[in-house]
């Protein structure tokens, strides 16, 4: 008999608790995906990261303490296997490529989360990265 997939592993970390709310509401459309922890700060999204070694984590850039880029950073370097995914409402073309230069996975417009989160969570899990459209000019969807 085969064993059912373990759930991916998710950390959300966003400022807004309404938003944080909305993100694992869509998150837990998927029974192979469950969110691990929530945290509002930067700081406590690399201490989470550290502790729990998710799998999976959806960043907001602009979050206090330690904003989402230089949080990414630090994840990098004590949850390196976890993947990130970008969830935030800074488009700038220099920012999005600055996300992928750090190691990013994916990036999703927080305008666009609702069409978007699930495909690029799913795109992610598979090997495969993620840009929303209309940012940094390009599609970057698909297995690399």
């Amino acid at each position: 008999m085969l064993q059912p997939k373990a759930p991916i592993r998710i950390l959300v970390a966003d400022d807004f608790e309404p938003y944080r709310r909305f993100i694992c509401s869509v998150i837990r459309q998927r029974t192979n995906l469950t969110v691990i922890a929530e945290v509002q700060d930067g700081l406590d999204a690399v201490r989470q990261a550290e502790i729990l070694q998710p799998d999976l984590i959806l960043l907001d850039i602009g979050l206090p303490l330690l904003n989402g880029i230089e949080a990414a950073r630090q994840i990098a370097k004590v949850a390196s296997t976890a993947r990130i995914i970008f969830l935030t409402q800074e488009s700038s073309a220099e920012v999005v490529h600055e996300a992928f230069a750090l190691g990013a996975w994916g990036y999703v417009s927080k305008a666009q989360a609702g069409t978007d989160l699930l495909v690029a969570v799913e795109a992610v899990a598979q090997g495969g990265t993620f840009v929303s459209s209309g940012l940094s000019g390009n599609d970057r969807t698909g297995v690399e």
